[in-house]
């Protein structure tokens, strides 16, 4: 068992997870998405929305990953000189779990009104996105665009899956479980 668990910190060892958080109930699950990124070795530095801080406080995921927690493309905490292109370029692969539909939206539409949405922009890494939201908005046609769009530019969705929605129905929006996530990112950073 013990070897096991060895391998597993090996995958990921070397390996820079941006993980970006956004404003969904789901954003809980990201702190056990760190636990396990960082026992199979990745150094994991976590970006959130304004609106993912209303479910889960920056202090949280800076006590799991063990780095500052960044959402001011402002930050004068930090000696870089351009935040956003700074981490750009440190990461080997973009998470976004939870990704709102606004999130993708605004990637589909090229805006960068936020850290999160600028550094996506500003890096050349692989883009990985784990949708949660509510069914119909998942559903809608303009969502379905935007993540198609999304897809013909080289990002990488993993599906969410039927569950428990927070407006009390049960439908397609539920985040994936988290080795569904951790499965596609392992693939994905070994695609390249």
């Amino acid at each position: 068992m013990r070897k096991q668990k060895t391998q597993k910190q090996k995958k990921l060892k070397g390996k820079t997870i941006l993980l970006c958080i956004t404003g969904s109930i789901a954003a809980y699950r990201a702190c056990d998405l760190v636990r396990d990124l960082r026992a199979e070795g990745a150094d994991v530095v976590c970006l959130m929305t304004e609106a993912a801080k209303q479910f889960v406080t920056p202090l949280t995921f800076h006590s799991l990953s063990g780095h500052p927690v960044y959402s001011d493309p402002f930050s004068k905490e930090e000696d870089w000189s351009v935040l956003h292109t700074t981490l750009a370029d440190r990461a080997s692969i973009i998470l976004i779990a939870p990704a709102t539909a606004d999130v993708i939206a605004r990637l589909a539409g090229g805006f960068a009104s936020d850290l999160v949405t600028s550094v996506i922009l500003a890096s050349k890494a692989p883009v990985l996105i784990a949708p949660a939201m509510n069914d119909n908005m998942f559903a809608h046609p303009i969502t379905q665009e935007n993540i198609k769009k999304l897809e013909k530019i080289g990002y990488r969705f993993v599906e969410p899956i039927e569950g428990d929605l927070v407006c009390g129905r049960i439908g397609v929006g539920h985040i994936a479980e988290n080795d569904v996530v951790l499965n596609t990112l392992r693939k994905t950073l070994h695609a390249i």
